[in-house]
């Protein structure tokens, strides 16, 4: 008896505990994201000195980048959790695999712009006559807005395939993750604040799941 209820406290602990660290990494990288878009100018061939005077605000945004990556480390942990002996090996493969590659990239993002930004502050001059803040400030782009992106759409189709198969969430929620990762794989780099659409389909997965838990406990 004390073993079964275990049980039970433990399959309505691991829902939520998803469901929370998906809501946290929605929250972060979002806000890093605006943060970083409303404070760096879009115009790459603009004036490095526009990003110095907005230099506090943008260190406060890639800081926020490792803690989001954290959380949806444990968002993948405790989804891979769940599933238990109805996770497919191929496609979970697939999730964890684009999933960590993404947060690979994040960070890998954050450290780059993180230099950057740090060099800018204390040069005197040189690297903002030279090309190599321009080239910096490319591969940040294409490390975040292409890369990263084509990693996220991965994650939400290997992720649908596993909800579709498995039933542990609504059936619709799978269709809107493929067609979202389509745009992801198609558009990711070409069309403004695209990237955002995969932490608001993590927040849609996270509340889905907690009003799952809820209608379980009553």
């Amino acid at each position: 008896m004390h073993q079964e209820a275990a049980l039970i406290r433990r399959s309505l602990r691991t829902p939520r505990a998803a469901a929370i660290a998906g809501i946290i990494f929605s929250l972060l990288l979002i806000t890093s994201q605006v943060l970083i878009r409303l404070s760096i100018p879009s115009d790459p061939l603009a004036s490095p000195l526009e990003v110095v005077r907005h230099s506090k605000t943008v260190i406060i945004a890639l800081n926020l980048l490792p803690f989001a990556g954290i959380a949806f480390l444990w968002f993948i942990a405790v989804l891979r959790d769940r599933l238990g002996e109805l996770e497919d090996r191929f496609f979970a493969t697939v999730f964890l695999g684009s999933g960590l590659l993404y947060v690979a990239m994040l960070f890998t993002a954050a450290a780059i712009a993180g230099a950057l930004i740090g060099l800018l502050a204390t040069d005197s001059g040189g690297l903002t006559t030279s090309s190599t803040y321009a080239l910096g400030r490319q591969e940040i782009y294409r490390i975040m807005n292409i890369f990263s992106a084509r990693m996220a759409g991965v994650f939400m189709i290997s992720s649908s395939t596993i909800f579709a198969q498995t039933w542990i969430l609504p059936r619709w929620i799978a269709f809107l993750g493929y067609a979202l990762a389509v745009a992801l794989l198609l558009a990711g780099g070409s069309v403004t604040w695209i990237i955002m659409i995969f932490p608001l389909w993590v927040a849609l997965i996270s509340a889905c799941i907690l009003i799952q838990n809820r209608q379980s406990r009553l």
